[in-house]
C-alpha cells in the first residue's frame, strides 16, 4: 500500500534501505570484488563462470552449438511463417526477428557452428585458428559469463547501487570524460572481470534511458576495458610474464589517454545527446538539491530506486530475460562475425596491406622489427589475441612487449567486442569500430612506446 502521508514515511524508508543495502552489497561483492582463484585475480561472477564450464564439460560446446543452429533456423522459419505465438509476445518477437542483416549474419554463424561442431565443408571456415577459435576457445566462456553476469545483473541495476555511485562519482566523470558517473560501474566490471559484462551493463542502461546516444557509445567503445586476467594470457603468449607490473600500468595510462581524447573527436563527438527514444534528457540532471550533500542525495534516490521493486519473481524473471537474450540473441552473432573476421586474418594479406602505412609510424617511435611489427596491429581487429600470437615469433622483447600491450588497448575486435557492440542496441557500426579502433591504435601507441623505452 502507497500512502502519500509524510507520517508514516520512515518506516518504508527503513525497510528501503536493507531492500538496496543487501541486494546492492552482494551484487558489487559478484561483479566487483577480487578474488583469487586457482592463483588468478578474479571476480565471483567470473568463478561461477567457470564452475559451469567444469560441470557441463566436455557437453558446453554440444550445447552451444545447438543454441546458434537453433536460433539460425527458427529467425529464418519466422521470417516465413510468422507464428502468432511468437508475434503476440514482445520478449519472443524481439528475439527472433531480426532486421535483414542481422539475419544474415545468424544465418551464416548457424553455417559456419554446424560446419565447425562436425568439421565438414571448406576447412578454412571451421579448423582451429577460424571457427574453431570462435566455437571452442570463446563461447564456452561467453556462454557461462552471460549465463550468470544475465541472472545477477538486475542486483547491480535495479536496487539503487547505480543511483549512489551515479550521484558520487559524477564530479570526476563528467569533468573528465563528459560521462555520468554511474559509468564508473561499468568500468569497474570490465575491469575487474569481462568485457563483455561491460557492454551487456551499458546496452541494458542505454535501453532504459539511463545513457544518451554518445554516452552509450562512449562507454561501450571506451570503457569496456580487458580483464586483468586476460593481459595475463596475453602477455604468457609473448612469454614477458616478469614485466607483469609495468606492462598492466602501460594498459591503463594509455587507456586512460585514449579515453580522455577519443570520446572528444568524430565519429564519437558526432553522437547525439538525446535517449534511445529521441527524448532529450534534462538539463540539470546532475545537480544536486539544496541541502543534501551528495552522499545523501544519492541515498535518497538509491532508497527510491529499491522502493520501486516489487517482488523477488520479478526480478528473477528479468535476469532470465537478460541470460535468454544474450545467450540466444548474441552467440550467434559472436559466432558469424567472429569466424568471418578470423578468416580473413588467416587466409587474405588484407591486414597485413592495412598495417603498412604503420611502418614509418612505429620507426619513429623507435621500435624495433617495425615491418614485423606493422604486420600485427590491425589484425587485431578481428581478434585481440591474434597480435599476441604473431608476435611471439618476434626476436625483440621490447616489441614483444609494445605489440601485447597495444592488443589490449585497442579494445575493438571483431571475434567479441565488436561483435557483441553490433549485436546491442548501443548506436554504433561497424565503420565507426573500425575508425575508433585505428583512432585507438594512433592515440595509445606513443603512450606504451614511451613506457617500453623507460624499461628496456
Amino acid at each position: 500500500m502507497h500512502n502519500q502521508n509524510p507520517s508514516i514515511e520512515q518506516p518504508t524508508k527503513k525497510g528501503n534501505f536493507w531492500m538496496f543495502f543487501i541486494p546492492s552489497l552482494l551484487g558489487l561483492f559478484l561483479f566487483m570484488a577480487p578474488v583469487s582463484y586457482n592463483g588468478d585475480l578474479t571476480i565471483p561472477v567470473a568463478v561461477l563462470a567457470k564452475s559451469i564450464q567444469a560441470i557441463f564439460g566436455d557437453y558446453l560446446v554440444g550445447t552451444v552449438t545447438a543454441i546458434i543452429a537453433f536460433m539460425a533456423s527458427m529467425s529464418l522459419l519466422y521470417r516465413f511463417f510468422k507464428p502468432t505465438f511468437i508475434s503476440n509476445n514482445e520478449f519472443l518477437n524481439g528475439l527472433f526477428s531480426p532486421s535483414p542483416l542481422w539475419l544474415a549474419v545468424r544465418l551464416v554463424g548457424g553455417a559456419a557452428v554446424v560446419m565447425t561442431y562436425f568439421q565438414f565443408g571448406p576447412e578454412a571456415i571451421w579448423e582451429e585458428n577460424t571457427g574453431g577459435l570462435v566455437l571452442e576457445g570463446l563461447l564456452p566462456t561467453l556462454f557461462s559469463v552471460f549465463i550468470f553476469a544475465g541472472l545477477l545483473l538486475p542486483l547491480l541495476l535495479n536496487f539503487g547501487l547505480l543511483e549512489l555511485f551515479g550521484t558520487l562519482l559524477s564530479k570526476i566523470m563528467r569533468p573528465v570524460f563528459n560521462l555520468p558517473g554511474r559509468s564508473a560501474i561499468d568500468c569497474m566490471a570490465s575491469w575487474l572481470g569481462d568485457g563483455s559484462v561491460g557492454i551487456l551493463l551499458t546496452s541494458k542502461q542505454y535501453e532504459n534511458k539511463f545513457y544518451t546516444q554518445r554516452e552509450a557509445a562512449v562507454v561501450g567503445t571506451t570503457f569496456s576495458a580487458v580483464s586483468i586476467t586476460f593481459s595475463l594470457v596475453v602477455l604468457a603468449q609473448v612469454e614477458l610474464e616478469h614485466l607483469f607490473l609495468p606492462f598492466y600500468g602501460a594498459i591503463c595510462l594509455a587507456g586512460i589517454v585514449a579515453a580522455v581524447i577519443i570520446p572528444r573527436i568524430p565519429p564519437l563527438s558526432l553522437k547525439k545527446d538525446t535517449f534511445i527514444d529521441g527524448t532529450e534528457p534534462a538539463k540539470d540532471a546532475d545537480a544536486i538539491p539544496a541541502g543534501h550533500s551528495s552522499f545523501s542525495w544519492g541515498l535518497e534516490l538509491a532508497l527510491t530506486k529499491a522502493g520501486q521493486v516489487k517482488s523477488a519473481k520479478g526480478v528473477f524473471g528479468e535476469g532470465v530475460r537478460n541470460a535468454i537474450d544474450m545467450v540466444f540473441g548474441v552467440l550467434p552473432v559472436v559466432m558469424g562475425l567472429g569466424t568471418i573476421a578470423l578468416v580473413i586474418a588467416e587466409y587474405t594479406s588484407v591486414f597485413s596491406i592495412l598495417g603498412q602505412p604503420f611502418i614509418p609510424f612505429l620507426e619513429l617511435l623507435g621500435i624495433p622489427e617495425a615491418v614485423q611489427a606493422s604486420q600485427t596491429i590491425v589484425v587485431g581487429f578481428a581478434d585481440m589475441f591474434i597480435p599476441a600470437i604473431l608476435a611471439a615469433s618476434i626476436d625483440n622483447e621490447m616489441t614483444r612487449f609494445v605489440i601485447a600491450a597495444m592488443s589490449v588497448t585497442q579494445l575493438i575486435y571483431m571475434s567479441e567486442v565488436g561483435a557483441l557492440l553490433l549485436g546491442s542496441r548501443i548506436p554504433v557500426n561497424i565503420v565507426e569500430l573500425f575508425i575508433i579502433f585505428i583512432l585507438r591504435t594512433l592515440i595509445t601507441l606513443p603512450v606504451i612506446a614511451g613506457v617500453a623505452h623507460l624499461i628496456f
